[in-house]
């Protein structure tokens, strides 16, 4: 999943993100309005996390904006108020949650992973095929009952893979929603995360790769 946090307050941006990041997420931050309406505008994202009180473009007109793009992207809105009427004001501008400051952490990560679920087709919250099991909420993962220990990009690529249902993932999709921005497009990242899942979830083998379109879990 990818997540963009946008939050003028740094040293909380950057906490926020390093959370997120050790959850399997890909993030990505800014730290105004204007940023984050021009990453949005290029970048795909499950769920915006968006400080209400935000400098240059305030969070309200950024709320707007994205919404009026009828993207499929959710926005969990962030305030230092906890007031009815602001929680309330932020919801009719179109957010799709709420969460007042100061917040416990574990909180905004379900928060964010249930919204992530409504962004796209409806997924269950534990993904399972060929007999992996991975709950991404308790970040565990198994196959046929033995314990897989990834990697948090080997985790997130795993889950895309589970996602798919036996679709084509390519190697660009995963670079998109598995690493940030600032990862090198020509990079071989995607293969080497792949050849080290590969031996870690053991025989026999499961993912299959499509020449010159991508990777699949194989059908039985």
């Amino acid at each position: 999943m990818r997540v963009l946090i946008v939050e003028d307050e740094r040293v909380l941006a950057d906490t926020i993100a390093e959370g997120l990041r050790d959850e399997a997420m890909a993030v990505d931050v800014v730290y105004d309005g204007d940023d984050a309406l021009e990453r949005a505008s290029y970048n795909e994202y499950d769920v915006v996390v968006l400080d209400r009180d935000l400098p240059t473009v305030h969070g309200d007109d950024v709320c707007r904006e994205l919404v009026g793009r009828r993207s499929p992207t959710r926005i969990l809105m962030l305030t230092a108020s906890g007031d009815v009427d602001d929680r309330v004001d932020g919801l009719t501008l179109g957010a799709d949650d709420y969460l007042p400051k100061p917040f416990v952490f574990g909180e905004l990560v379900a928060r964010v992973r249930a919204l992530a679920r409504r962004s796209g087709p409806p997924v269950p919250p534990v993904l399972e095929g060929r007999g992996i099991r991975l709950d991404p909420h308790r970040r565990r993962a198994a196959r046929d009952g033995r314990e897989l220990r990834l990697t948090n990009k080997e985790f997130a690529v795993l889950e895309e893979l589970l996602r798919a249902e036996g679709g084509v993932v390519s190697a660009e999709r995963l670079l998109e929603r598995a690493w940030d921005e600032n990862i090198d497009p020509f990079s071989n990242i995607v293969r080497v995360t792949m050849a080290t899942l590969r031996r870690k979830l053991g025989q026999p083998p499961v993912i299959e790769t499509v020449t010159g379109s991508g990777y699949r879990l194989e059908a039985r």
